[in-house]
């Protein structure tokens, strides 16, 4: 609890690491098929920066936005998340 009495809400750290295994996954699908990050963005309807930043590992994508890169990519969703990857273990409690 706060000074106010109020119960307090953990903030969520995003994974580096998984978002950046992630990030680098979708890249590897995107340039297999030879498409470019602004044809994947316009395809999807969002900006280019969002791909870059999604591949560079600093946006972390909804779940709607990887299903439309999937089908973008002619891909099923789990093979967007077909790369190695160690679980950190962090408190979200």
């Amino acid at each position: 609890m706060n000074k106010k009495g109020k119960i307090e809400r953990k903030t969520y750290l995003k994974d580096k690491v998984f978002l950046k295994e992630l990030g680098e996954q979708v890249r590897k699908c995107r340039k297999a098929q030879g498409i470019t990050q602004e044809y994947l963005a316009n395809t999807i309807n969002v900006e280019i920066s969002q791909i870059s930043r999604l591949e560079r590992g600093i946006l972390n994508a909804s779940i709607s936005m990887l299903k439309d890169i999937a089908i973008a990519l002619n891909l099923d969703l789990k093979d967007l998340f077909d790369f190695e990857y160690t679980q950190q273990i962090t408190d979200f409690q």
